[in-house]
């Protein structure tokens, strides 16, 4: 949630902020419902001084006491009535700032779309092959290890199972960052629900914006969470954090729920763009000044994840117009996949400054008694599953069909190759 002080102090600068980030939105309905709150505040200020000063002189008795006590009684209730205008207004003035995204950092480019994305590195080269490298799906036809069949015939469309090597393959990378993240990165790993109240997904910058993308249960109102980010923003909402608690390093594994109706239609072989996916999930709670530093340190820990898997990546800085919502700056980490011959996102770490902070209400205090002020929150997947998987498949793939596992992966897969299957 933006400032409610910027937006007064400097309306201009927002309104180009949004127009770079290609959004429309108005912000005199903001500033007219904030004037009239802080009219509201005013003249009840100013009663409620009437009433105290009236009150002293009523303790002090003699003559026109009744006529003051008649007097309170009528200012009780224009206090009364003010109090309810502005609980109004405030409720009106809260959901048009939810509407709003962040404000981007100033050294994000600016730009519409993904077109004008900046490629920062890149690391590693494609590897040659002497044979046509397959593409998952055509590489699954004789490993077997991605039902298709099957996971549309549990829940349709755009669901798979994964399959003995598959399955455990999946569950080695997890293990395996869980272990990266925690054990070199300083990270304290956490399990969280799935499914949070609407307030938690709100806090996340979720809420209302991309309602239509998320899955829902009505009757108890509870959202299965299309990230981990959600709940570890939740996970200290409405907190103050106490001297010396900040930073905050967490770690989380969990499935991914997205109804990706605004994908419809877009990649629909393999498992590029589906329902559910397992992600590995990065977090920090960091001072503001820290945020940027933080922001190229989460970079790194995403990238040594590849490094370690030898695959072939770059590091995309975002346009404004390419940003998440509650995103201020944002790098995407995408990996070569020979055999579908794209690069694929596999992790997008995002400062997201006060903005989370201000919608889920964490604070700290950089000294005892000291003034209350909004943390800075990051995120990034360390890394996203199943686009790894495909980049690995792919990458690894030998000429009989058989895939090599990397070496770094051997230890927790167990296995040195995946071959076909007779």
């Amino acid at each position: 949630m933006l400032d409610i002080d910027l937006i007064r102090r400097n309306p201009e600068l927002v309104r180009q902020a949004l127009r770079n980030r290609g959004e429309e939105a108005a912000l005199e309905p903001i500033l007219e419902l904030d004037s009239q709150r802080r009219l509201l505040i005013h003249e009840g200020d100013q009663l409620r001084a009437r009433r105290n000063e009236v009150s002293r002189e009523i303790g002090r008795g003699g003559e026109g006491k009744t006529t003051l006590i008649q007097e309170m009684r009528k200012v009780g209730e224009r206090i009364k009535a003010l109090e309810e205008a502005e609980k109004a207004l405030e409720e009106q003035l809260a959901a048009l700032l939810l509407t709003l995204p962040n404000i981007p950092r100033d050294d994000v480019p600016v730009g519409p779309d993904s077109s004008a994305n900046v490629v920062v590195r890149t690391w590693g080269e494609p590897r040659a092959y002497d044979f046509q490298p397959k593409a998952h799906w055509d590489l699954n036809e004789s490993l077997r290890i991605i039902d298709f069949q099957r996971g549309a015939k549990l829940s349709g469309a755009r669901f798979y199972v994964l399959r003995n090597a598959g399955a455990r393959l999946q569950r080695s990378l997890i293990s395996w960052m869980l272990d990266m993240h925690t054990r070199e990165h300083g990270y304290t790993e956490v399990y969280t629900p799935t499914l949070v109240r609407r307030e938690v997904m709100q806090g996340s910058g979720n809420l209302p914006k991309f309602a239509d993308n998320l899955y829902h249960d009505q009757e108890d109102d509870l959202w299965l969470i299309p990230t981990a980010e959600v709940t570890l923003t939740g996970l200290h909402g409405d907190e103050l954090l106490e001297p010396g608690s900040l930073p905050l390093n967490y770690v989380a594994y969990s499935p991914c729920f997205r109804r990706e109706k605004a994908a419809a239609g877009r990649d629909t072989r393999g498992i590029k763009r589906v329902h559910q996916f397992d992600k590995v999930e990065m977090y920090k709670l960091v001072e503001p000044e820290q945020s940027d530093q933080e922001l190229e340190r989460l970079v790194s820990n995403a990238e040594e994840v590849l490094r370690r898997l030898k695959l072939a990546y770059r590091v995309v800085r975002l346009c404004t117009g390419d940003l998440g919502f509650p995103s201020a700056k944002s790098y995407d980490l995408e990996v070569w996949a020979p055999g579908c011959q794209e690069w694929l996102e596999v992790s997008s770490s995002s400062n997201c400054t006060d903005f989370q902070a201000r919608r889920s209400n964490i604070r700290f205090r950089r000294e005892a008694r000291g003034a209350p002020q909004f943390v800075h929150t990051l995120n990034g997947s360390g890394v996203a599953l199943p686009r790894l998987m495909i980049a690995l498949l792919e990458t690894y793939q030998q000429a009989d069909g058989s895939v090599v596992i990397p070496e770094a992966l051997r230890p927790h897969m167990g296995m040195e190759k995946i071959s076909p299957t007779a």
